[in-house]
C-alpha cells in the first residue's frame, strides 16, 4: 500500500489566484459549452420520431452521461476557483462531486462500448443476432450501464475513501489511490481497446463483403466508400478517446508510484491534473459532434439525427456510428 510519509501538514497555501483563474476558468467555459452541446443532443433525440431505433436510444444515453460529466466537471471546476486547496486535501463535498464525476465517467465508457457493439451487430447481421435488436432489450442495456456505473462510482460515498487516512490520493484526495488503480487500469483498457476491436471488426467485415462483389462480377461500390467512412469515424473516435482518458490513466499510476508529499508536487503536477479534468471534457463535447451530429455543417445549423436502420447497410448510416 503506497503511503505518503511525513506530509501531517497537507496544506499548501502556495495557490496565486492569477494561475487558479488561467486553470479555473476555460475549465468551466469548456464544461458549460459541452452542457449546452450535449442538452441540444438531448433535446433532438427526445423529439425525434426515431427514438425507438436502438442506436438513438444509445445516442441519448451517450449525451445524458456527457451531460452529467460535464455538470459534475463544472461543480469540480467551481469549487477549485473559490477554494482551491480544497481539492488538494480533499473535502466532503468534494467527495460528493468527484463521485458523480466517476459515475458520469464511466457510464460514458459503457456507452461508447455498447454503441461500437450495437454497430457491428447492425453491419454484420450474424446468424445468432437475426432478429433485431429490440428496444426492450437496448432499454435493459441502459439499465445495465448505469446500474454498474452507480454501484463502482458510489464506492466512495459507501466507505471506500481516504478523508481520514494516509492512503490518500496526492492528485485527487479523498479517493483512495487503490481505488483510483481499480477504476481507471480496467476502464481505461476498456474505453481504447474494444471499441479499437470493434471497428476493426466492422471495417474487415466490409472489406471482405466488397471482395466477395468483386469475385461475383459485381462493381458496386458501396461498402468501398462505407469502409472508408468507418476508418475515418473510427479513427476519430479511439483517437478522441485516447487523447481524453490516457492523461487521467497516467495521472493515477504517478500517483500510486510517488511517495511524495503535496508541496512537493505542486505546481506542474496539478496543473497537469487540471488539463486532465479538461481531456475528459473535451471527450464529452466531441462525442455528440462525432456521433450524432454532420461535422461539415454544423457550423451552419443543428440537423436532427439521422439514425440508421438496423438491417440494412447505408454509406450515411456507417459514417455516423
Amino acid at each position: 500500500m503506497i503511503q505518503h510519509y511525513n506530509c501531517h501538514n497537507r496544506t499548501t497555501e502556495i495557490w496565486s489566484r492569477p494561475l487558479v483563474y488561467a486553470l479555473g476558468v476555460p475549465q468551466m467555459a469548456m464544461t458549460f459549452t459541452s452542457v449546452v452541446f450535449n442538452s441540444v443532443v438531448i433535446l433532438v433525440v427526445a423529439c425525434s420520431k426515431d427514438l425507438h431505433k436502438p442506436i438513438c436510444i444509445l445516442f441519448c444515453n451517450l449525451a445524458v452521461s456527457d451531460f452529467l460529466t460535464s455538470s459534475s466537471g463544472f461543480w469540480i471546476a467551481t469549487m477549485f476557483i473559490m477554494n482551491p486547496e480544497s481539492t488538494m486535501v480533499g473535502t466532503k463535498d468534494l467527495l460528493k462531486a468527484y463521485t458523480f464525476y466517476i459515475i458520469s465517467i464511466l457510464a460514458t465508457i459503457y456507452n461508447l462500448v455498447a454503441i461500437g457493439i450495437e454497430r457491428y451487430l447492425a453491419v454484420t447481421e450474424s446468424l445468432w443476432t437475426r432478429h433485431r435488436i429490440t428496444r426492450n432489450q437496448i432499454l435493459g442495456v441502459v439499465f445495465v450501464i448505469w446500474v454498474f456505473a452507480f454501484f463502482l462510482g458510489f464506492m466512495p460515498l459507501m466507505g471506500w475513501n481516504c478523508l481520514e487516512q494516509e492512503n490518500i490520493s496526492a492528485l485527487y484526495g479523498p479517493l483512495c489511490i487503490d481505488y483510483l488503480l481499480f477504476i481507471a487500469i480496467p476502464h481505461s483498457a476498456m474505453a481504447l481497446i474494444l471499441p479499437f476491436f470493434t471497428y476493426i471488426s466492422i471495417i474487415g467485415f466490409l472489406r471482405k463483403q466488397n471482395k466477395s462483389m468483386g469475385a461475383l462480377g459485381q462493381h458496386h461500390t458501396t461498402y468501398r466508400l462505407a469502409e472508408i467512412q468507418v476508418v475515418r469515424t473510427s479513427v476519430l473516435i479511439w483517437v478522441l478517446t485516447l487523447l481524453s482518458y490516457t492523461p487521467f490513466f497516467v495521472g493515477a499510476v504517478f500517483d500510486s508510484a510517488t511517495q511524495r508529499c503535496l508541496r512537493d508536487l505542486f505546481p506542474g503536477i496539478y496543473i497537469f491534473r487540471n488539463l486532465t479534468a479538461m481531456m475528459i471534457t473535451i471527450n464529452s463535447l466531441g462525442n455528440p459532434i462525432i456521433y450524432t451530429f454532420n461535422v461539415k455543417r454544423l457550423g451552419h445549423r443543428i440537423k436532427p439525427l439521422r439514425c440508421p436502420s438496423n438491417n440494412r447497410i447505408e454509406v450515411q448510416a456507417i459514417g455516423k456510428m
